[in-house]
């Protein structure tokens, strides 16, 4: 299924929209450095690749390493998260691209581009399952 937002039924294009409160809530959590609600996105059983490649399988070990460095972080500025395209897989797996962008307070940025596999749960809720956070390179001019 691609992105066309009138060809969805009433349901998906509630599953649309909440793909993208998870993605917004992926924004705030790092924004505030809130590791709690980061880690609140997660399925137990998640697979996370950061940005610099470390492999993390499971909530406790994304847990560990989330609470090590995310309050700590370096960036004092803007922080957005954009989701560029979402696909269906299935009516309960969605492969979610974002562009993501952190801004210093002196409006440098760094850019990257992340993917997200989200599984729908029983209730309803979409939860972050597989993630490939990809950093983009600095262009050197």
């Amino acid at each position: 299924m691609t992105t066309d937002h009138a060809s969805r039924s009433a349901a998906q294009r509630a599953d649309v929209e909440a793909i993208h409160q998870v993605v917004a809530a992926v924004e705030a959590s790092q924004e505030a450095k809130d590791p709690d609600a980061f880690l609140a996105l997660f399925h137990p059983d998640a697979l996370w690749t950061t940005g610099g490649g470390k492999v993390l399988i499971g909530l406790d070990a994304i847990s560990e390493f989330t609470r090590r460095v995310l309050p700590g972080a370096s960036w004092e500025g803007r922080v957005s998260y954009t989701v560029t395209h979402l696909q269906f897989l299935r009516p309960d797996v969605a492969a979610v691209k974002v562009s993501q962008v952190y801004r210093t307070a002196d409006g440098a940025g760094d850019e990257g581009v992340p993917t997200y596999v989200m599984t729908k749960q029983d209730d309803g809720a979409w939860l972050l399952t597989v993630c490939q956070n990809t950093q983009v390179p600095k262009a050197h001019g």
